[in-house]
């Protein structure tokens, strides 16, 4: 009688981590969405804006419902629309850093800036925040094959984009003059959370995490660094020549308005 013989057992692979950055994702999403509402509840915001504003609006915020799409296809098993939606993401980049610019430039060209930032320092690290969220999601699809760097690269460039969100939700007029220093150490919580969350579950940090904090710190210490040294309030003069942001000290504190504070208005 043919016996069978025995195969070693081999354990089920290990659960992923994509429960983690499932919910990351829907958080994100949240802190987002919440940030844009509450100005828009509070009289802050309008949607009798420019088409720029809109198309800003509708870049970013499509970004949005891609990233947490994707997180969505990743922990159903849905493989096959992640790769074909992560190539439309690749595209979607494009217009995101072309309003990302746009829209800083009219802010500052028409005196706009909100009065907790310096006038220099927001042209400066607005466009900054973009590209690094730019650049850590290229590396991140560069990375796609090896998905434990791609997934939190991901994160990381996302990351970037709380950083406005937070702007909206937390209040930065009493928090000047570090108002942007605020925004960017709330937005930084959750790739320390994710780092956290390897801690607990593996015993150690994946070093994705420390690349992509690095690159965060980095966008951070670089805008500050332009900001106040001679390369800021010539930049700004050069945006803003001939247009009432002219009209502003690049490194001075505007005075809040007399009326209420409407932005989107650019």
């Amino acid at each position: 009688m043919a016996t069978v013989a025995e195969r070693p057992f081999v354990p089920a692979p290990e659960v992923g981590d994509e429960r983690f950055f499932l919910r990351g994702a829907i958080v994100m999403t949240i802190v987002i969405v919440s940030g844009f509402a509450f100005q828009y509840l509070m009289g802050r915001s309008t949607f009798a804006s420019p088409l720029r504003v809109h198309l800003h609006a509708w870049f970013f915020m499509g970004w949005v419902g891609i990233y947490l799409l994707q997180n969505v296809f990743v922990a159903t098993g849905r493989m096959h629309l992640h790769r074909r939606l992560g190539w439309i993401a690749v595209a979607w980049l494009v217009p995101m850093i072309v309003m990302g610019f746009v829209v800083t430039v009219e802010v500052v060209r028409r005196g706009y800036v909100p009065f907790f930032f310096r006038p220099a320092q927001f042209l400066i690290f607005d466009p900054a925040t973009v590209l690094t969220f730019a650049g850590l999601t290229i590396a991140a699809v560069v990375m796609r094959r090896r998905t434990e760097w791609h997934r939190r690269l991901h994160f990381c460039g996302m990351s970037m984009l709380l950083i406005p969100a937070f702007g909206r939700l937390l209040p930065l007029p009493l928090l000047q003059p570090f108002a942007w220093e605020a925004a960017f150490a709330a937005a930084m919580l959750f790739p320390i959370a994710g780092a956290w969350a390897d801690v607990y579950r593996s015993g150690h940090v994946h070093p994705a995490w420390w690349r992509g904090m690095i690159v965060m710190i980095l966008s951070l210490l670089l805008s500050e660094g332009l900001t106040f040294s001679p390369f800021g309030p010539a930049a700004y003069a050069a945006i803003a020549a001939g247009s009432p942001g002219a009209r502003i000290a690049p490194l001075e504190f505007a005075p809040p308005p007399a009326g209420p504070l409407i932005t989107g208005r650019h």
